[in-house]
């Protein structure tokens, strides 16, 4: 056999060899992706706390007041917070 057909074989042979390599490793790397999306476990959805009651729309300015008053006592005994003291304030007022 002539060294150029022996050379000209050996390019075929190497270029289908690369092809079936390139072809192998795109396949496994996608099977390999979702194998490890299958892995990863969905991370549950905390559960929201319930919302505070609400105050009646309807409360008058006078209860309001009231509320007010005590909740100043509670703050000047110790009792709550600075912060307590506005969370507990705007939900009051609102």
């Amino acid at each position: 056999m002539s060294f150029l057909r022996r050379a000209g074989r050996v390019a075929v042979a190497s270029s289908i060899h690369g092809n079936v390599q390139r072809r192998q490793r795109t396949r496994w790397a996608a099977e390999d992706q979702a194998r490890a999306a299958q892995a990863q476990p969905v991370p549950p959805i905390p559960d929201l706390p319930p919302l505070p009651p609400q105050a009646a729309p309807t409360a008058s300015m006078d209860a309001k007041i009231e509320q007010l008053t005590k909740l100043g006592e509670l703050k000047n005994a110790g009792v709550l917070s600075d912060a307590e003291f506005e969370i507990q304030k705007a939900r009051i007022l609102a």
